[in-house]
């Protein structure tokens, strides 16, 4: 489970008219890197940056058929919120649901085909309750 103290790297490659081409997403966590294909940066290709914002997360658990799989909806979360925020960050957008304040644009470029939009994402300001990984081991 991830440290309260961690920050996450995101990457969001947009069309020229600004329509969604993919993402990659990092979160580092007690020295491990987490990602895990979700199919979720598939599924929105070609959207539009305000439809990804309307995403729900249980909607994508399903669509993405990852139901019974509690590390991998675990991992579309922490996608979902990273994007979400990062996207509104970028078109500046405040939206009741989404902290774009834990968004920091660290640079957008510009191809004259392609805009790279690199971020990093700050942990949320609240995290669950949980037990390290090492408290757990010692049980």
């Amino acid at each position: 489970m991830p440290c309260s103290d961690s920050s996450s790297g995101l990457n969001i490659r947009l069309d020229a008219e600004e329509r969604f081409i993919s993402f990659e997403f990092a979160k580092i966590t007690c020295s491990q890197e987490i990602s895990a294909q979700t199919g979720y940066s598939t599924y929105c290709v070609g959207m539009d940056l305000t439809e990804i914002l309307d995403h729900n997360y249980f909607d994508l658990v399903r669509d993405l058929r990852i139901e019974s799989d509690e590390e991998r909806q675990f991992i579309l979360h922490l996608e979902w919120d990273a994007l979400r925020a990062g996207i509104a960050q970028y078109l500046g957008i405040d939206h009741e649901s989404i902290d774009k304040d834990r968004c920091r644009i660290t640079s957008i470029e510009y191809t004259g085909k392609e805009i790279e939009i690199s971020e990093v994402i700050l942990p949320p300001k609240e995290m669950p309750k949980i037990i390290s990984c090492r408290q757990a081991d010692t049980n």
